[in-house]
């Protein structure tokens, strides 16, 4: 059985399991010693503990992988006058297909109007975290000290630094070469890691979704179940339309190959519901699989997982016209438009906040006169649509550093055509 199929049944089972333990755990007459053991032991306990150790791993490799193949990436690049093309390109990508995201989401949450009959409750209340000033977002993309910034994972400094890192061994003659050799070397050894966790993915994605389910369930959708199959609606045509057609406009490529070899990804970042997580699994995706010299995907994926948020933009879009129809509240076309912008400009400028999605969520709300409040609504549900939004979000990251490596001549079509490449790996 394939890596894929271990992992999709894992998932299978866990929900399963999961969701039929949540209904145990919900039984007036289930023995307390019962109960106990199935919450205390299981849920909080083993099951919990497995998927948290493997989150923990994953993130774990994160930094020194980012860091060290990003050194590698631009150290290697001949004319590195070409970072800054590669940067517009990669920054225009991701801008353009957020905005296409967020534009397609409030299209069809106005036509489908999920909101309309929700019944309100008077007592919501939700305290949105404080929106990072424009100024200190921009100078804390700027590292004072790396190791600070390696320590706390601020992935955008770890970029900077890495990049000046690398910029600095490719100017340096012969000892430049064997300093970057010597980087070389740490990526393999890191990528032969990133593969040893590969293989254990199966045990930790069912732990994962097991305590989640558990503790959560399929109780929560209720009146939520429109809201939440528009954002599924809109999360599916963005992945598997609108990413092909923009993949096949610009780079003249089968978006087949690409869909079918990016499924091991989407499984990794549904179950851990974060990008930043999934790099080190992106990254082997995309250079061994889909063919992307390292110099290009080391800079496009660490940053799309930092700043590319397509998925979550899809759920701010039919949030924003869900929370408004709730509330009956019309919203102008002036509105819609700076809902557009604010969520793809929020998208760099909350970049690195816990809980980003919400964050966004509450400035967009705030920008367009909409109690925010109304985020009570649909928190509950929010986690379950964290896993499928992340999924596309990487989804994102790939295809833009496929672009990207197609025009900057570091790509390699063999590869991306080779049904069989990298699975050696995994």
């Amino acid at each position: 059985m394939t890596l894929t199929r271990r992992i999709l049944l894992a998932m299978t089972l866990a929900i399963v399991l999961g969701s039929l333990t949540k209904l145990l755990l919900g039984l007036d007459w289930l023995p307390a010693l019962l109960h106990t053991f199935l919450q205390v032991h299981l849920v909080d306990g083993l099951f919990n503990l497995g998927g948290q150790v493997f989150l923990a791993s994953l993130k774990l490799l994160v930094v020194p992988l980012v860091f060290v193949s990003l050194v590698c990436g631009v150290c290697q690049l001949k004319d590195q006058s070409s970072l800054g093309r590669m940067t517009l390109k990669t920054l225009v990508l991701y801008l353009g297909t957020t905005g296409l995201a967020i534009s397609m989401a409030l299209l069809l949450a106005t036509w489908w109007q999920p909101g309309i009959g929700i019944e309100m409750q008077t007592d919501l209340e939700f305290q949105p975290a404080e929106p990072v000033p424009l100024f200190d977002v921009l100078l804390n993309i700027f590292p004072s000290n790396p190791f600070a910034a390696m320590v706390e994972a601020n992935m955008l400094q770890v970029i900077v630094f890495a990049l000046l890192v690398g910029i600095a061994i490719g100017r340096s003659g012969e000892a430049g070469k064997r300093l970057g050799s010597h980087f070389k070397d740490w990526d393999t050894a890191l990528m032969s890691l990133t593969t040893l966790l590969i293989n254990l993915a199966p045990y930790g994605v069912f732990c994962l979704l097991f305590t989640l389910f558990a503790r959560q369930g399929l109780a929560t959708v209720g009146d939520l179940l429109l809201y939440m199959a528009t954002v599924v609606s809109v999360l599916l045509l963005h992945c598997f339309v609108v990413y092909p057609v923009i993949l096949r406009t610009l780079t003249r490529l089968s978006p087949i190959p690409f869909l079918l070899k990016m499924r091991q990804v989407q499984l990794f970042a549904f179950s851990t519901a974060t990008s930043t997580a999934t790099i080190p699994v992106t990254l082997d995706t995309v250079e061994n699989k889909l063919g992307v010299d390292n110099k290009v995907s080391s800079f496009v994926i660490p940053l799309g997982a930092t700043i590319n948020m397509d998925g979550t933009a899809i759920m701010q879009g039919v949030a924003t016209a869900f929370i408004a129809q709730a509330y009956g509240i019309d919203l102008s076309m002036t509105d819609y438009l700076l809902v557009v912008l604010t969520a793809t400009l929020a998208s760099i400028g909350t970049a690195g906040v816990p809980g980003v999605g919400l964050v966004t969520l509450a400035m967009v709300l705030q920008q367009v006169s909409l109690p925010v409040e109304g985020i009570a609504l649909i928190i509950g549900v929010d986690r379950l649509l964290d896993m499928l939004r992340t999924a596309v979000n990487v989804t994102g990251d790939s295809m833009v550093a496929l672009i990207v490596g197609r025009s900057e001549q570091a790509f390699d079509e063999s590869v991306y055509q080779d049904p069989t490449a990298g699975e050696s790996l995994a």
